[in-house]
């Protein structure tokens, strides 16, 4: 059981679950309403594994037709969106049943990569193409229709809607920019500039917290930048491995930060000071 909460753990690193128990293709990952862990590839590709409170892992399905997940949502009902790199295809998922349906298909994606999803339970999607080191951003209304919000991008990767929901962040992997948008209700993006550059490494996957710090994970340093709304780097969050793919808020509370690490096959888990943006988000449905 994770620890409690206090002035003297918060920001530290710990294992939440044990090495090798995930494959190297770790990611995901996202907290349902009963504090459970879902992240992709548990002791195989093209599983989702869940981890209780306690830590306990264990299959919770198989994807069909040979799909491989890789960022896992939640929408306000409790249904599991699934992004299928094999397939083209955002997968969504009955908690109740494990029934696996096709909630979006298009070929035009590269290869659906992570997901964000706004309080309208529209998803917005990283395209990345990794040969060509290039990108694109795709939203998924909540019928499953797909359109292209901006082409021509670097490797989009990480991605998150901001605290407020007026902005949309988007990070490019190889050039170790993150950008930020002005987004409407309708889904739309607008006036795009830069939030922060990294000078070196990689980055991944994306979450806010409450108060509009995103929270990204720096592939090949091993830590979690945190940052401001203003685009300052707060403080960076040393974890055991150093390839960091995904983060996801949890816990009883929203302060527990899950953080999917693949060069180890495990999750690590650390405590911030106050709650993650989709942690609130699933209680306000």
């Amino acid at each position: 059981m994770p620890a409690a909460t206090t002035s003297d753990n918060l920001f530290m690193s710990r294992p939440f679950t044990a090495p090798g128990g995930f494959t190297a293709g770790i990611e995901g990952p996202a907290c349902d309403v009963e504090g459970n862990l879902y992240a992709v590839n548990y002791a195989r590709q093209g599983t989702i594994g869940k981890v209780t409170p306690d830590g306990e892992c264990s299959v919770f399905l198989e994807l069909p037709n040979g799909s491989i997940g890789n960022g896992i949502r939640f929408n306000r009902a409790g249904f599991m969106f699934i992004a299928d790199y094999i397939n083209h295809n955002v997968l969504k998922v009955d908690m109740d049943t494990r029934e696996v349906s096709v909630h979006a298909h298009s070929l035009a994606l590269n290869q659906p990569n992570d997901l964000a999803i706004g309080a309208n339970d529209i998803i917005y999607a990283s395209d990345p193409n990794w040969a060509d080191s290039t990108g694109r951003i795709w939203r998924i209304g909540s019928n499953g229709a797909v359109s292209c919000l901006e082409s021509r991008m670097g490797t989009t990767n990480g991605i998150e809607v901001s605290a407020d929901e007026r902005k949309l962040y988007v990070n490019e992997s190889d050039q170790r920019n993150i950008w930020e948008y002005d987004l409407s209700s309708d889904g739309e993006i607008r006036n795009k500039r830069p939030l922060i550059q990294f000078a070196d490494y990689g980055m991944d996957g994306m979450r806010c917290d409450v108060r509009g710090n995103l929270y990204v994970t720096r592939w090949g340093k091993g830590t979690v930048a945190k940052i401001s709304p203003r685009g300052e780097l707060l403080m960076e969050i040393e974890l055991a491995g150093k390839n960091c793919t995904n983060l996801a808020f949890g816990g009883a509370d929203g302060c527990l930060c899950y953080v999917t690490v693949a060069d180890r096959g495990n999750v690590e888990y650390f405590r911030t000071d106050v709650p993650g943006r989709s942690w609130l988000l699933k209680r306000r449905g």
